[in-house]
């Protein structure tokens, strides 16, 4: 599985779509079940530049500077987790998966470890 660099990661965060030979990495990024905190992350990078721009260029107190940056990153990583399951989905079907395929592939990996779960606890038998 090809993985992109830094710099093409980097416009993938900002919603530029990969190359076709990196199609299988993005289904793999937007399943795995690091997903959530992968999309988190991205949404920090894509936050981070507006803040530092935001610090160096917006004039006043340096204190109210900060606080309202935090606030409005804040205010950008809620909005961003509310629309988790849609931002990924989109990112699938740029690289050309039907809609609702990552999600069926999170519930189905899902219903796989709780079910592997329960076997280990010995809650169900296995036959």
């Amino acid at each position: 599985m090809q993985r992109p660099g830094p710099f093409r990661w980097v416009l993938y965060a900002f919603g530029a779509g990969l190359p076709a030979g990196m199609r299988r990495w993005v289904l793999h990024d937007v399943t795995t079940g690091t997903w959530l905190l992968r999309h988190v992350v991205r949404a920090v990078v894509q936050i981070v530049p507006a803040a530092v721009l935001l610090a160096v260029f917006l004039p006043g107190n340096a204190t109210l500077r900060i606080s309202a940056i935090t606030m409005g990153a804040v205010i950008g990583l809620l909005y961003s987790t509310v629309f988790v399951e849609a931002a990924t989905e989109h990112r699938a079907i740029k690289a050309g998966y039907p809609e609702g395929y990552a999600t069926r592939i999170r519930s189905r990996r899902s219903r796989l470890r709780r079910a592997l779960r329960r076997l280990r606890s010995g809650s169900v038998s296995a036959r």
